[in-house]
């Protein structure tokens, strides 16, 4: 079954005009991603040369995807829109909620009982909207997009930090929050600014125990975790045709983690190869004719650095695996480096978990070649020393990989295969036997390693790398074994030495799934009612959030000022908080537990200064909301780092916090912000952070005169009399400002369709 090939077909009949016509306007040769940003203006939107960075874009998407955790609330916000039916193709993967604990079989009984209610709401909405719903179990929602969705040249948005994985077959695919999702769905524009362009050579290929992965962990370490913010990663040069589809979408994938809008591939015979094999050969028929629409022009290639921001060059013939982590995914360690690192900062060695899978790494071929690591110490008469946790990406992956005898060759050598689910790598993970306290490491093939992140444990040391890095540090059991240089002891007592991995880019014999798990929506869903009890503690019907009072916000408790890494993880932790992903008052419960308090470096634990007492953040963000007051929220650099999840955003808004100020932001949570009505602004002087003191009363001036580009003034009032006052700044347009006002992008949405 092909989806969406009259869309597809549509979105192809004029391709190739289109991008010759904005190429003469432009007046200059086009990127690949030039190339499907502006052939995908929407309606109305003026075509030119727009400033990278700087100017606001509205694009026509052709899909949108939703997980679970997040399709929770964006649907929730999409029966307040006002639509009865979604404007452009979308769907709903069940992929979050189920825990990983003891197999694939208990574990998804486990869920499908645990989840009932949710998943129940989440096909109910499906049916009436006419959104494609994918089952639990069916797989990880970026794999399942990949063999089913994905195309060249197309554009779309998911509720989802990764949802870039589609890059791999040439689509922009950009993670966002559900409100901007809702605005897609119910044929709004999708606003961003227009991004910076990375570009990425990529020479030579790769060979031995270096793959894909090990491409982003490196760059990762050159970019850091905000080197990417508002810029789409294009990789280019000789070294991408050599590279696997799954591959490409594995380093697009993990772009999230420098903060990248997206990152993409040129199409080339791979991309053919991977659509015809997943049952998509008249793509192919059709992509491979527009070949160059799906490629920078040659005078970028010739030029790079005349057409790209940053330019970037990696040789694969020299790369190295890479070890990123802990608790960062951008401190890259090479093979060769890691050992060294583990005793400068007194890592624990002892790796205890192995776990392969997530959406970055459960392909086919990431499968195969792990299987070799472990098949080939298996016959060298060696043990796996660790745990091995195996999360495939998809039913048809788990199908295939069975029938080809890969997953057999894990559970021989021990491993437990959980089902084809996020599992550990979002926190859902049961891992009774580490206690909150145990000092330990895990090696994993994810894409994050914030703390707590996996088993909930700020003391697990999480490192990440590829699926075959895994294999071999989980047969060795230690963090210092390099499997380039070094030996092991067999059940003999000789010392042998890891071959090099090998597999399949593609299964032999073809994909093969008996179930894969997709149930289409019924043709009129007008009928459907969708209830929510009024005593459930999983979901919760949204009430719109209030408007702005058009006043200044004035002499208000400072909430926290956050010390250090403030990610979406800080802000509104998974892990067993994913059961409220769909009501919005229990899930503010969590709001910034994970934050550290830069007065005391505790977390959770912030001064009342009415009392003189210390509270949980969401206890004394309830207390403030209980009697009239709102409070402010301060950070650091890159704060919403991590997950695309809005919750992050109607959390401080719902219980009342009136600003977020911070050093610098990322760009999904920013946008978060706008979207929920909330203020989001920025430090001009990031020295000002270290003025604000724990008991000052805080006011944001300048609000009856909102305008963009124009500064709006943060006054405190400290206790003891003194008053400091400084200029902060914000990145609203017009159109951002009437959110605002409004009380969210929702409201506003709402209004226009009551008034249509």
């Amino acid at each position: 079954m092909i989806f969406d090939l009259e869309l597809i077909k549509h979105v192809y009949t004029h391709y190739q005009d289109t991008v010759n016509h904005i190429r003469q306007v432009i007046g200059r040769p086009l990127t690949l991603t030039e190339k499907i940003l502006y052939a995908h203006l929407a309606q109305g939107e003026q075509l030119k040369d727009y400033k990278r960075g700087v100017d606001y874009v509205n694009f026509a998407p052709d899909r949108v995807a939703m997980q679970d955790a997040t399709a929770q609330m964006a649907l929730l916000q999409l029966m307040n829109s006002g639509r009865d039916r979604v404007a452009v193709p979308s769907t709903v993967h069940c992929d979050h909620l189920i825990q990983a604990y003891k197999n694939a079989y208990d574990d998804l009984i486990i869920a499908e009982s645990n989840n009932q209610e949710v998943y129940q709401f989440l096909r109910d909405v499906s049916n009436k909207y006419g959104i494609g719903f994918w089952k639990p179990n069916a797989g990880i929602i970026h794999q399942v997009v990949l063999e089913n969705y994905a195309f060249p040249g197309g554009m779309m948005i998911g509720t989802d930090s990764h949802t870039p994985n589609a890059g791999g077959l040439s689509m922009i695919a950009i993670g966002v929050g559900g409100a901007d999702a809702v605005d897609v769905m119910a044929g709004m524009a999708f606003e961003l600014k227009m991004p910076r362009l990375i570009g990425v050579k990529l020479s030579g290929k790769l060979s031995g125990w270096a793959s894909a992965k090990d491409v982003i962990l490196k760059l990762a370490g050159i970019l850091t975790v905000k080197g990417g913010t508002n810029s789409i990663i294009e990789y280019f040069g000789e070294g991408t045709k050599s590279l696997s589809a799954t591959g490409k979408a594995t380093i697009c994938n993990m772009g999230a983690e420098v903060g990248a809008t997206t990152s993409i591939f040129p199409y080339d015979q791979k991309s053919a190869d991977y659509l015809a094999i997943t049952g998509r050969q008249d793509i192919v028929d059709l992509a491979t004719k527009l070949v160059d629409c799906f490629n920078p022009d040659l005078a970028v290639l010739n030029e790079p650095n005349k057409y790209y921001d940053q330019v970037i060059e990696i040789n694969l013939s020299e790369l190295e695996p890479y070890v990123n982590g802990p608790f960062t995914p951008d401190l890259a360690y090479s093979i060769s480096q890691l050992a060294s690192a583990v005793q400068q900062h007194n890592y624990p060695n002892n790796m205890e978990v192995g776990l392969i899978g997530s959406c970055t790494n459960s392909s086919y071929e990431d499968m195969s070649r792990a299987a070799s690591v472990i098949d080939n110490a298996t016959k060298l008469g060696l043990s796996v020393k660790a745990k091995l946790i195996i999360n495939p990406g998809s039913e048809q992956v788990k199908y295939t990989a069975l029938r080809d005898g890969l997953l057999d060759t894990f559970e021989q050598a021990g491993a437990v295969v959980m089902a084809n689910a996020c599992g550990p790598c979002i926190g859902q993970w049961r891992r009774d036997e580490v206690s909150d306290e145990h000092y330990n490491s895990i090696v994993t093939s994810f894409n994050r390693n914030f703390a707590k992140r996996n088993d909930g444990n700020a003391n697990t040391n999480a490192f990440v790398c590829s699926p075959e890095i895994v294999a071999a540090l989980s047969i060795a059991g230690t963090l210092t074994f390099n499997p380039l240089t070094d030996t092991l002891t067999n059940s003999k007592g000789e010392k042998v030495k890891l071959p090099e991995p090998v597999g399949d880019e593609l299964p032999t014999n073809g994909f093969a799934v008996d179930d894969a798990g997709y149930i289409e929506p019924i043709a009129d869903g007008s009928q459907v009612v969708v209830n929510i009890a009024q005593s459930s503690e999983r979901l919760q019907a949204l009430s719109p959030f209030l408007p702005w009072d058009g006043k200044d916000i004035v002499a208000q408790p400072l909430l926290i000022k956050a010390l250090g890494k403030c990610t979406t993880d800080h802000i509104s932790m998974a892990g067993k908080w994913l059961k409220y992903r769909g009501h919005l008052d229990n899930i503010s419960n969590n709001m910034l537990i994970g934050a550290v308090n830069a007065f005391n470096e505790q977390t959770n634990f912030v001064l009342d200064a009415q009392t003189n007492t210390y509270l949980a953040v969401p206890e004394l963000a309830r207390k403030f909301k209980a009697e009239g007051l709102g409070s402010i929220v301060v950070a650091e650099e890159n704060y919403g780092e991590g997950s695309s999840r809005e919750h992050a955003a109607m959390e401080p808004r719902f219980l009342n916090v009136k600003a977020i100020v911070v050093k610098s932001f990322a760009r999904i949570h920013e946008t978060n912000l706008k979207k929920q009505g909330m203020l989001a602004l920025t430090f001009v002087n990031k020295e000002d952070y270290d003025k604000v003191q724990e008991d000052d009363k805080i006011s944001i001036l300048g609000l009856t005169d909102f305008t963009p580009g124009k500064n709006l003034t943060m006054v405190l009032n400290h206790r003891d009399g003194n008053v400091e006052a400084f200029p902060v700044a914000h990145t609203y347009n017009e159109a951002q400002i009437s959110w605002f006002k409004a009380g969210s992008a929702l409201n506003k949405l709402s209004a226009e369709f009551k008034n249509s």
